[in-house]
């Protein structure tokens, strides 16, 4: 048994629903640790994910994405402007354009390479195209650009909103998003992808520009975490980052922890595998944290579909016999 205080910090994007969704698909799924830990915690509503991170580790907001993540691809971002254009696929769904999670295109490095060389002097104007691993592609821009983006991460899923990219650029990079569509629809890539009855790359999205930071601060001896943009912040602020285990684990000091279990099933609205994600969740993290007395601290940041949330929970907190759990389904709007 490890003898050391363990702050856990755990990071769950894809938890929260509207409450009637959550009320319909959890009313009969056990969840008596979330419940607890929601019950007894103290609850505090955040702006968002992206906000809680740059507040964490003291930087600005927007999270400069593309050169978080080409850091932690070993590229160097240097002082330079960069913002990503990851490839994507848009789809219609009703009478609404929307944007399928791109992790799905699980692109080739020779796929990526042709589909990057095809569309680049499109915007040789603005910077170099580069990737740092298929299908993370970042603009080494000339200037900084003036537009007003969404992470992809809150575009999946949702309706794409013909007004954006915004901001006093904004026209000049839908035109060039807009030229981009008919060679990546004509590509000798796409129609191969279209033969063997896969996905097809007919959209760029940018988002995540700025430059590196500086410095940031170190609010974590340890990070667990797939996400390339937190591994960024991680090198940045000097932390070790690894993978997430597969279920809790005792580990030394304050610990970031990124399950990103319920991001497709959220993103997706497919409500029977985001209710399997969330029943391994609490059996293989929440349970286990909550049982026994380390971590004598943890802390819960839920997020998704515009919500976000706070959960701390001391040692003291634990012994709160009064406050009775609550419900996910039960939370404020």
């Amino acid at each position: 048994m490890l003898t050391w205080a363990m702050h856990l910090t755990l990071l769950v994007p894809g938890l929260l629903w509207p409450r009637e969704i959550l009320r319909d698909t959890t009313f009969d799924l056990p969840l008596p640790a979330l419940s607890r830990l929601l019950g007894r915690g103290r609850r505090t509503p955040l702006a968002g994910e992206e906000a809680w991170l740059a507040g964490a580790f003291g930087i600005d907001t927007p999270l400069p994405a593309a050169a978080l993540r080409l850091l932690a691809d070993g590229g160097k971002p240097g002082s330079d402007e960069w913002i990503c254009l990851d490839p994507v696929h848009l789809r219609l769904h009703e009478w609404a354009v929307i944007p399928d999670d791109p992790a799905a295109l699980a692109l080739t490095a020779e796929e990526d390479a042709a589909l990057r060389d095809t569309v680049a002097p499109l915007f040789a104007d603005l910077g170099e195209l580069v990737a740092s691993a298929p299908g993370r592609w970042h603009l080494h821009l000339n200037q900084p650009t003036a537009i007003e983006t969404r992470p992809l991460s809150d575009a999946i899923g949702r309706a794409v909103e013909p007004t954006l990219p915004g901001g006093p650029q904004g026209a000049e990079w839908r035109r060039l998003l807009a030229e981009a569509q008919p060679l990546l629809h004509a590509h000798g890539v796409n129609r191969e992808r279209i033969k063997a009855g896969r996905t097809t790359v007919n959209h760029l999205w940018p988002w995540g520009g700025g430059r590196l930071p500086q410095n940031a601060s170190q609010p974590f001896d340890l990070i667990w975490t797939d996400d390339p943009a937190l591994k960024g912040l991680g090198a940045l602020a000097g932390i070790d980052v690894a993978p997430p285990p597969a279920r809790y684990t005792e580990a030394e000091g304050r610990v970031l922890a990124k399950l990103d279990q319920l991001v497709a099933s959220s993103t997706a609205f497919d409500a029977m595998a985001w209710r399997e994600a969330l029943a391994k969740l609490e059996n293989d993290w929440l349970a286990p944290a909550l049982r026994g007395g380390v971590p004598p601290r943890l802390t819960f940041v839920a997020s998704g579909h515009d919500r976000a949330m706070e959960v701390t929970l001391s040692a003291a907190d634990r012994w709160r016999f009064w406050r009775k759990p609550l419900a996910l389904a039960q939370l404020e709007p």
